[in-house]
């Protein structure tokens, strides 16, 4: 039996810092293409759970631990990555201290929900307009019709 051909597999996760004063989450300048301001993610490994890959990415991006608290959602449009189709599920998570640029971030920056920057990678203004929905009604997003 052949393999089927899939999208790839990827997570990404909304930081948000519980010792900061106002309502803020972690977002990294990348370092490679497609550029501009971005959730920290990746790819998930062979051998490892989404929640595992949403964990080692914040380690290796931000240099943060994280405690997963939400699934936002999973995010698929063929076309909200260039490089090819990726298939991303969204988590919420908790985490203090000063994050550290590592990995693909150029830069890392912590920013109110207020302020958010415009230049934003991949479908991540989509997800982050979901996450402050999630913010004023405590329910997810709704789906997009097919």
């Amino acid at each position: 039996m052949n393999k089927p051909v899939t999208p790839l597999l990827t997570v990404d996760i909304i930081v948000e810092l519980s010792d900061c004063p106002e309502n803020s989450i972690v977002l990294i300048e990348r370092r490679y293409p497609p550029y501009g301001w971005a959730l920290p993610g990746g790819f998930v490994d062979v051998g490892e759970t989404l929640e595992q890959a949403a964990v080692r990415e914040a380690r290796e991006e931000i240099s943060l631990a994280v405690s997963l608290t939400f699934l936002l959602g999973c995010y698929s449009d063929p076309q909200r990555d260039t490089r090819g189709h990726t298939v991303s599920a969204v988590y919420i998570a908790q985490a203090s201290g000063k994050p550290v640029a590592a990995d693909d971030a150029r830069t890392v920056e912590v920013f109110p929900v207020s302020a958010l920057p415009d230049k934003l990678a991949f479908d991540h203004h989509r997800i982050l307009r979901d996450y402050l929905h999630y913010l004023k009604t405590d329910e997810p997003a709704r789906l997009n019709p097919v």
